[in-house]
């Protein structure tokens, strides 16, 4: 660690963020969190992906009646903003495709990610992303509460998946700030 410089002050960790962001023996609790997040990721995603509406003969299908019935909230006044109104009917309606396979496979791979504890930290950001666009988009079901795990496991991404691959995939990928200067740049 470097030592601070004369107009700087490091503040000092607190005993709880410590034990819950950078301790290992609070991997336990992120297992926890990880699986019961992953496995809701995980079976949303499997049932998108065998169902015709979302990526089969008719994908899209599902999608478009999802941005219609935020469309109908947002011209009521409700639950849906208008530049996320403006967004889905400009951007993921024209789409509708894709979006489909986007959202079906992303909620696999999350679930994968956070179950496996494989690149948790990211798996658990684009979980949270699309938590917040769903939201956005006026449902509410389990997302707010999924989003709170997610950014949670976020924020312990060193020591949630521990107790999963990352104890190994991490050690092995090194952070950006552990890397020699060479490996920064691309030259190994």
């Amino acid at each position: 660690m470097r030592p601070p410089s004369k107009n700087e002050i490091i503040i000092p960790e607190n005993p709880v963020s410590q034990f819950l962001f950078t301790s290992t023996r609070s991997a336990w609790i992120w297992l926890l969190i990880r699986l019961y997040v992953g496995y809701a990721w995980i079976t949303a995603g499997w049932k998108k992906i065998h169902t015709d509406s979302w990526t089969g003969d008719n994908a899209g299908a599902a999608i478009e009646g999802f941005v219609k019935g935020s469309l109908a909230k947002a011209a009521e006044g409700k639950d849906v903003t208008a530049w996320y109104a403006w967004f889905l009917e400009n951007a993921v309606l024209p789409n509708a495709k894709l979006f489909g396979f986007l959202v079906a496979y992303g909620e696999l791979l999350v679930g994968l990610g956070l179950i496996l504890g494989l690149l948790t930290g990211i798996a658990a950001f684009f979980g949270g992303l699309m938590n917040v666009s769903f939201l956005f988009a006026g449902t509410v079901s389990t997302n707010p509460l999924l989003f709170i795990f997610a950014t949670w496991l976020v924020l312990a991404w060193k020591v949630a998946g521990w107790y999963g691959l990352d104890r190994w995939a991490l050690s092995y990928l090194g952070t950006p700030w552990t890397r020699s200067s060479s490996q920064k740049i691309g030259m190994h």
